[in-house]
């Protein structure tokens, strides 16, 4: 079955994006999260226009070569423009979890109401490809429900002291088990899987 993953660039003190971060803002005061994205020498094969440190580059195109879907949240969803009608992913379908009305979602694109309908919808879309999680509310949603398997911390070494945090408040403690820790320029990427 495939795993559900999330992957995310963040901050040292856990943030995913900076303050004043949304709609035409992007990431905030801290657009240099994506900085590792564009400052190598080795083109991604998986995105267009990455070019990356060569251990990054092996990192980030065997994590993005294995996700066949990605849920987003709608404030994320919102955050992002739409995603153009698309998906942040060249190569996955896109889910969009909302409790309520979504505006402008396409017919690329799939709605659910809850966090355990987007993961059915997106494993489904997947075709046995993993699915990915993109945004914090939705990265602990599927914590609480027991649904995540893999965290990808791309840790960038800064404090940013405030904006969207990666994971919110949870019921109870998660172990993890670090499965691999490569440094590269401008970021420590922690592949850690969840114990169950």
């Amino acid at each position: 079955m495939s795993k559900v993953v999330c992957a995310l660039a963040v901050s040292v003190d856990g943030y995913i994006t900076g303050r004043g971060s949304g709609p035409d803002h992007g990431l905030g005061d801290a657009p240099m999260l994506f900085d590792w994205y564009f400052d190598g020498d080795t083109p991604s094969q998986v995105f267009d226009g990455f070019k990356l440190s060569a251990p990054s580059a092996r990192i980030f195109d065997a994590l993005a070569g294995r996700v066949g879907a990605v849920i987003a949240g709608h404030k994320t969803y919102n955050d992002s423009g739409h995603f153009g009608g698309g998906s942040p992913h060249p190569k996955a379908s896109l889910v969009v979890v909302s409790h309520g009305p979504v505006a402008e979602i396409s017919e690329r694109q799939t709605l659910a109401n809850t966090i355990e309908d987007a993961v059915a919808a997106a494993r489904d879309l997947a075709g046995g490809k993993d699915v990915g999680l993109m945004g914090g509310g939705v990265a602990t949603a599927a914590l609480q429900a027991g649904l995540v398997d893999e965290i990808v911390l791309h840790q960038v070494p800064i404090l940013l002291g405030g904006g969207r945090p990666f994971f919110q408040e949870l019921p109870e403690h998660v172990r993890l088990n670090l499965i691999e820790a490569v440094p590269a320029p401008g970021v420590t990427h922690l592949h850690y899987e969840i114990v169950r």
